[in-house]
């Protein structure tokens, strides 16, 4: 067998370790499926908005992690395909096109043909050469939105009503949370597949060596090319449901900032483990909004709790799972005896 073939079956990376079982799928499926029926049961629909948000942008964090976990891709340009779906699907409303089976494939098309041409350009590069170049075209992209009167300009593109379905409104938070979930949920299951595929074990092989896999005859521009595209989709997928759910998108979507929390995200949760994105998407926007309103310097608190998070788990909060069941599998050791010792007798 070829030993690189032999290597991209090989499940012990975090990226493949951390793939989800069939129960945890379902109970977490469940889970968010009840969520928005307890909320208002509460009396509290506000939060039916704040768990469309986690899901939003776990999507978008997912989408980051597909390139940067996989291909070892460090983009900073990510904001540009969220941007590019949001105004995607303003721009389309300004001129009557609201139908969400039209309107949202259009944003996510527009996103990936940005991160084809990004792609095509900054992939040739490395290191920080190829950061600064997802930087620019986001920050390009950024002044394009603030420049041009056709965009709003720094007022941005209001939304006057949710895409439309057939039978369907979406106007109610309730609806369009069933509706984020239905679709985020699609696309975690395409993310899911793209995993578990050999697609995915050749990206984690390029990641780890890449001028091996070169050498060994696989087009490794042409599939990190590939893995680029499908996160800029992905983000554009995120990019427009962001916009329906504010009902509008700004240049503030396209800034470096948004960028760099995406990413922050992804470190928290556990950069290259399926769950990563989600993870840390969920704790950096429920520990915003929890202390958010307790006090106004919440952001120092915030930032000082994400440093805890990083030092004690520095390859993210998922990594602690693995460690965990690692040491469950590690023998224990006879207190007061090596292992010499133990061998010996």
């Amino acid at each position: 067998m070829n030993p690189t073939s032999a290597h991209l079956r090989t499940p012990e990376t975090p990226l493949l370790a951390g793939l989800p079982g069939p129960w945890t799928a379902i109970a977490v499926v469940l889970a968010l499926a009840i969520y928005p029926l307890i909320m208002s049961s509460l009396g509290e629909p506000f939060y039916i908005s704040i768990g469309s948000r986690v899901l939003i942008l776990a999507l978008a964090a997912s989408a980051l992690n597909l390139a940067l976990g996989y291909g070892g891709m460090i983009s900073l340009g990510h904001a540009a395909f969220l941007g590019a779906g949001g105004y995607g699907v303003a721009i389309l409303a300004k001129y009557g096109v609201v139908a969400a089976w039209v309107a949202i494939p259009a944003a996510v098309g527009l996103a990936a043909f940005a991160a084809l041409v990004i792609g095509v350009i900054s992939l040739r590069t490395r290191g920080v050469y190829f950061i600064m170049i997802t930087l620019a075209f986001a920050q390009l992209f950024y002044y394009l939105a603030v420049s041009l009167p056709e965009f709003g300009g720094d007022d941005g593109l209001p939304l006057s009503a949710r895409s439309e379905i057939p039978g369907l409104s979406l106007e109610s938070d309730l609806a369009f949370y069933y509706f984020v979930l239905f679709t985020a949920g699609l696309a975690f299951v395409l993310l899911y597949r793209l995993v578990a595929s050999r697609f995915g074990r050749a990206l984690v092989a390029i990641r780890e060596n890449e001028r091996r896999m070169a050498a060994i005859g696989y087009p490794v521009f042409r599939l990190k090319l590939m893995a680029f595209v499908l996160s800029g989709g992905l983000a554009g997928l995120a990019g427009a449901l962001l916009a329906n759910l504010s009902m509008g998108v700004t240049p503030h979507t396209l800034t470096w900032h948004q960028s760099g929390l995406l990413m922050v995200m992804v470190i928290i949760g556990g950069s290259g483990y399926f769950w990563g994105g989600i993870t840390g998407a969920a704790i950096f926007l429920l520990l915003e909004e929890t202390i958010s309103t307790h006090t106004e310097h919440w952001n120092l608190i915030l930032g000082a709790l994400l440093l805890f998070i990083v030092l004690v788990a520095p390859n993210g909060v998922m990594s602690l799972r693995e460690r965990i069941l690692a040491a469950r599998r590690a023998p224990a050791a006879v207190p007061g005896k090596s292992a010499g010792e133990e061998n010996a007798r």
